[in-house]
C-alpha cells in the first residue's frame, strides 16, 4: 500500500457499514479519502475519529446525493479544485428495497437502478476522466458488488436488487475491456461479499425489525472489515497484476 500513501481515494456511501470501514482503513494506511454520503454528519464524526486515532491519512467528508447526477459532477469538480483529482474510486454505495418483480413499486426499482447502477457508472466515468487528464496511469476503480451479482437466490425480496448487482458484474468486466482498449494501466476490480453484518438488513426491512434480525440469525455473516481487507488486498497487488473479481463469504454461509 506504500505507493498509495498521500494519494486521493473517493469512497461512496462512507457514512456507515462497509463504506465507513473502508474509508477509515484507507485513512489509517495514509490515503487522503473523500468520503461522500447524504448523511455527511456521520462522515464528519468518522473523520474526527480518524484524527483522534492519529491516522496518517485524512478523511474529507462530502455531502452528495448520488441519485442526482448534478451532485456527482459538483463533487468531482470540488475534488479537482481542492485535491487535484481522484486516483482511486471505490463505488460502494448501494441499497435494496423488498419490492418483488410481480408486485413491486416502479419507484423502488428506479431508486435501486439510480444508485446501484447509474451512480456507479457516472462515478466511474468521472474518475477515469480525472485520471486521464492528469496522466494518472496506475489508478484503480473498485466496485463493491455482492454475491447476488453471481447467483440468483430464491428470495423475492432481493430479486430486483440482484438484477442491479448482475449489472455491476457486467459493468466491471466491460470497464476492464474498455481500459485495455484505451491502452491504459488503470485497473478495474470487483469485490463481491456474501452477507455482511451492517445496516443493510435494517434498511431493507425498515418496517419489519423482526425480519431484519432473522436475516443475521441464520449464520454468522462477514464483518465490514473483511471487505475493507479485500479492498486493501486488491490495491496492494503489483501494478502488473489485475484482480478482476473476489467473492468472499463467511465459512458458515451455505
Amino acid at each position: 500500500m506504500d505507493r498509495w500513501r498521500g494519494r486521493v481515494a473517493l469512497v461512496t456511501g462512507a457514512s456507515a457499514g462497509i463504506g465507513a470501514v473502508v474509508a477509515k482503513e484507507l485513512v489509517r494506511l495514509g490515503m487522503k479519502v473523500v468520503g461522500c454520503a447524504r448523511n455527511v454528519e456521520k462522515v464528519q464524526e468518522l473523520a474526527a475519529e480518524c484524527q483522534s486515532a492519529g491516522h496518517s491519512g485524512v478523511l474529507v467528508p462530502f455531502k452528495c446525493d448520488l441519485t442526482k447526477e448534478e451532485d456527482i459532477l459538483s463533487m468531482f469538480a470540488a475534488i479537482k479544485a481542492q485535491h487535484k483529482g481522484v486516483d482511486v474510486c471505490i463505488n460502494n454505495a448501494g441499497l435494496a428495497h423488498p419490492d418483488h418483480l410481480l408486485t413491486g413499486k416502479t419507484s423502488a426499482w428506479r431508486n435501486m437502478l439510480d444508485l446501484n447502477v447509474l451512480a456507479l457508472s457516472i462515478c466511474t466515468r468521472e474518475a477515469y476522466q480525472s485520471m486521464k487528464e492528469r496522466n494518472v496511469d496506475d489508478g484503480h476503480i473498485i466496485n463493491i458488488n455482492s454475491i447476488c451479482g453471481h447467483q440468483v437466490f430464491p428470495v423475492p425480496d432481493i430479486h430486483f436488487y440482484t438484477a442491479t448487482k448482475y449489472a455491476v458484474t457486467a459493468l466491471t468486466e466491460a470497464l476492464r475491456q474498455e481500459l485495455l482498449e484505451a491502452k491504459t494501466h488503470i485497473h478495474a476490480s470487483c469485490i463481491s461479499p456474501g452477507l455482511v453484518v451492517t445496516e443493510f438488513a435494517s434498511r431493507l426491512y425498515k418496517e419489519n425489525k423482526e425480519k431484519a434480525d432473522n436475516l443475521y440469525s441464520q449464520y454468522r455473516g462477514l464483518e465490514a472489515i473483511d471487505v475493507a481487507n479485500a479492498v486493501t488486498y486488491v490495491l496492494s497487488a503489483p501494478p502488473h497484476v489485475q484482480i478482476g473479481d473476489i467473492v468472499i463469504r463467511s465459512v458458515e454461509q451455505p
